[in-house]
C-alpha cells in the first residue's frame, strides 16, 4: 500500500479544492470514492493543489498520496476549519451516501460556511436518504438550492431530494467508484489469510444494521445469510470468504459463522487493504452475494456473479441497473425464494455475461460524467476570475461567480471565519454552528 512520502510535495500553482466526505478509514466504499475522485481532480487539472477534509486526518495522508493537503473536520475547532474555506477555488461534497438523517447537516455546515465565503460548491454524485429529520431536511433543501451543481448518484438520491422539497436540476450519474483501478491481491495474501489454493471461492458481504438499515433484524438476517453459505458450500464444493467492508462487519461475519452448520469452510478476511486490492481480491471469486454496495459493485465490476442483498434504496437501485433480480429484502422468511435465486444467478450467469459487461460499461461511463461536470465547473470558474489560479486576497469571484446561479452570483459579503457575523435568515442562512465531533 502506498504511503505519503515524508517530503513536501512542490508547490502547485493551479486551483486549491477541497473534497468534503466521510473519509479517513472507516469504510472502504468511502476510501473508494475518494481514490476516484482525487484521480479525477488531479487528470482534469495536474496542477491543482487537492486539500481534503476528513474526519480521521493520519489515515488519509497515509493512504492518499494524491492528496496535497488533508485537515482534519472531526474533534477539532470550528475555525480551524473555517480557515481553510476563503482560499479555496472549489469545495467537491464527495460521493457517498452522506446526506442522510443524523449526517446530512454535519457535512452541510461546512458547505455552507464555504457558500458564504463565496466558495463554489459541487456534490461530487452523493447519495440521498433515508431523510426524515426536520433539520436534516431543512439542510437539505436549502443548502443544495445554493450549489453551482448537483449530481447524485442514483434515481432513489434523486427522487428522495424531490420529496424533501428541493427545486433545482439535479443530475443522475453513477457512484465514482465504478472507476477504481484494481491492485493484486496476491497469492502469498491468499497463504495469509488462510484461504486454500484452488478452491472455488464464494464471497460474501454482512453489514450491521446502523442508521442506514435500520430496519434490519440482526438474528434473522444472520440466520439467513448462514442458510445461504451453507447452501453454496454445498451446491459449490466452495469455501465461503466473508469481506469486511467496515469494521463493525466483522463482528457480524462472525455471527453469521456461528449459524453456519460448515463454519469450517468460513473464512473472514482480518487484513488491512487498500479499495483497489479489495477489488483485486474479487478475481479470485467465483460468485459473490451480499449486502454492503460497494462490495456488489466491486463484484460487478470484476465480472463475478453477484446477488445483492437490498437493505436499503441504494442498493435496490445498483441492483436494478446491474440487472440482477429484484429481490424485497433480507428477511428470514424468504430463505427459500434467496436459495433459489443464488442457483439461478449461478446456472444462467453464462449467458448473462454479455449483458453485465455492457451495463457496467454504461455504468462506467455514467460515472465519468460526473468528472466531465466538475472540470466544466473548475473551468467556468476560471473563466470567469481570469487567470484558472485562486481568487485575489478578500475578494469574491469576477464578474458576479461562476455560472449556474451558485451562492457567488448573489450571496453576503463575509470577511472570513473572524467575521462572526451573520450571513442571512435561518439556521442554514447564518454562520454555521460549532461542528457536531
Amino acid at each position: 500500500m502506498n504511503l505519503r512520502p515524508s517530503h513536501p510535495p512542490p508547490a502547485r500553482r493551479g486551483p486549491r479544492i477541497g473534497v468534503l466526505g466521510s473519509y479517513g478509514g472507516f469504510n472502504i466504499g468511502d476510501e473508494a470514492i475518494l481514490t476516484c475522485v482525487l484521480s479525477c481532480l488531479r487528470a482534469r487539472r495536474p496542477d491543482a493543489h487537492l486539500v481534503v477534509l476528513s474526519r480521521n486526518a493520519e489515515h488519509t495522508r497515509a493512504h492518499h498520496p494524491d492528496a496535497d493537503e488533508v485537515v482534519p473536520w472531526e474533534g477539532v475547532s470550528r475555525n480551524h476549519v473555517l480557515d481553510v474555506l476563503p482560499g479555496l477555488d472549489l469545495l467537491v461534497l464527495g460521493g457517498g451516501g452522506i446526506l442522510y438523517d443524523g449526517e446530512a447537516r454535519r457535512y452541510l455546515r461546512l458547505v455552507r460556511a464555504a457558500q458564504t465565503r463565496h466558495v463554489p460548491t459541487f456534490a461530487y454524485a452523493v447519495g440521498a436518504g433515508p431523510l426524515t429529520d426536520a433539520e436534516d431536511r431543512d439542510a437539505v433543501r436549502t443548502v443544495l438550492a445554493e450549489m453551482d451543481d448537483v449530481v447524485v448518484r442514483d434515481e432513489e438520491s434523486r427522487l428522495v431530494l424531490e420529496e424533501v422539497g428541493l427545486e433545482r436540476e439535479v443530475a443522475v450519474t453513477a457512484d465514482p467508484a465504478l472507476l477504481l483501478a484494481p491492485e493484486p491481491f496476491t497469492e502469498a495474501m491468499m497463504r495469509d489469510e488462510g484461504i486454500p489454493s484452488g478452491a472455488r471461492l464464494v464471497g460474501m458481504s454482512v453489514r450491521e444494521p446502523g442508521r442506514a438499515a435500520e430496519k434490519l433484524d440482526e438474528g434473522g438476517y444472520h440466520a439467513l445469510l448462514a442458510d445461504v453459505a451453507d447452501f453454496l458450500v454445498r451446491r459449490l464444493d466452495a469455501h465461503v470468504v466473508f469481506l469486511p467492508m467496515e469494521r463493525h462487519d466483522v463482528r457480524h461475519a462472525h455471527a453469521v459463522l456461528s449459524h453456519m452448520t460448515a463454519p469450517d469452510q468460513g473464512r473472514i478476511l482480518h487484513g488491512d487493504y487498500s479499495p483497489g486490492q479489495v477489488l483485486g481480491f474479487m478475481r479470485h471469486l467465483d460468485v459473490a452475494v451480499g449486502m454492503r454496495l460497494h462490495f456488489v459493485i466491486f463484484a460487478a465490476l470484476t465480472g463475478v456473479p453477484v446477488l445483492p442483498l437490498p437493505y436499503s434504496g441504494k442498493v435496490f437501485d445498483f441492483a436494478r441497473r446491474l440487472g440482477a433480480p429484484a429481490l424485497v429484502g433480507v428477511a428470514r422468511e424468504q430463505a427459500g425464494l434467496l436459495l433459489a435465486e443464488v442457483d439461478r444467478l449461478w446456472d444462467e450467469y453464462p449467458q448473462r455475461r454479455d449483458d453485465l459487461r455492457t451495463r457496467m460499461g454504461e455504468l462506467s461511463a455514467s460515472a465519468r460524467e460526473t468528472c466531465e461536470r466538475c472540470g466544466s465547473l473548475l473551468d467556468e470558474i476560471g473563466a470567469a476570475r481570469g487567470s484558472g489560479g485562486a481568487p485575489a486576497a478578500d475578494a469574491g469571484p469576477a464578474d458576479g461567480g461562476p455560472a449556474g446561479g451558485g451562492p457567488a452570483s448573489g450571496g453576503p459579503a463575509s470577511g472570513g471565519p473572524a467575521s462572526g457575523g451573520p450571513a442571512g435568515d435561518g439556521t442554514y442562512g447564518a454562520e454555521p454552528r460549532p461542528l457536531n465531533a
